[in-house]
């Protein structure tokens, strides 16, 4: 005799019909959350663990391109994201090419025009930045490398000082003037 496998869900589907009817409808159904969005938020929320200080615009730093065969070395001025400290995220034109990961690179950070400490870090990702023909590094400092304590002590420069920067707007305050 042909035994079935086939499972019978009818039974099953009739009770859940009867409790679904029974239930109180006047309720409102609670709202969907996409999960794949929720997901990333603390994905990328755990995988920040210092704090990072936005730095679009406010500090001049370059990367040192070192001479190759038909091209010739010298500083490259990069745009630095942010800064934290474990590492560094900076913009670089397109036109000059991107860096892959696992490159170690020197960078210099001026403090004028003339006045700089370099460090060397190592790029842990880079992407093209859409409409902006640039390419966005992260990079970690490499310890044990020149400037170490310098750079530790830059970077909490850098956090205090961001927490209370204002924008001038033209506004001219002059103290300890007499009538």
């Amino acid at each position: 005799m042909f035994k079935n496998n086939v499972i019978d869900l009818s039974r099953h589907r009739k009770r859940k019909n009867k409790m679904s009817k029974n239930i109180n409808t006047s309720k409102k159904a609670a709202p969907v959350v996409d999960m794949t969005e929720r997901r990333e938020a603390i994905i990328n929320d755990e995988r920040r663990k210092v704090r990072r200080t936005i730095l679009t615009g406010f500090i001049g730093a370059f990367v040192v391109v070192p001479a190759r065969p038909g091209a010739k070395g010298g500083l490259l001025k990069v745009e630095v994201y942010d800064i934290s400290a474990d590492g560094i995220a900076f913009d670089m034109s397109a036109k000059y090419g991107h860096y892959k990961k696992g490159d170690e690179i020197a960078m210099r950070v001026y403090l004028s025009h003339d006045v700089y400490f370099p460090f060397v870090a190592q790029v842990q990702n880079q992407r093209a930045l859409a409409g902006e023909a640039a390419h966005r590094h992260g990079a970690n400092f490499l310890r044990g490398t020149v400037n170490d304590e310098a750079l530790f002590h830059f970077v909490k420069f850098i956090e205090t000082v961001s927490a209370s920067l204002e924008k001038d707007r033209g506004d001219v305050m002059v103290s300890g003037l007499k009538k």
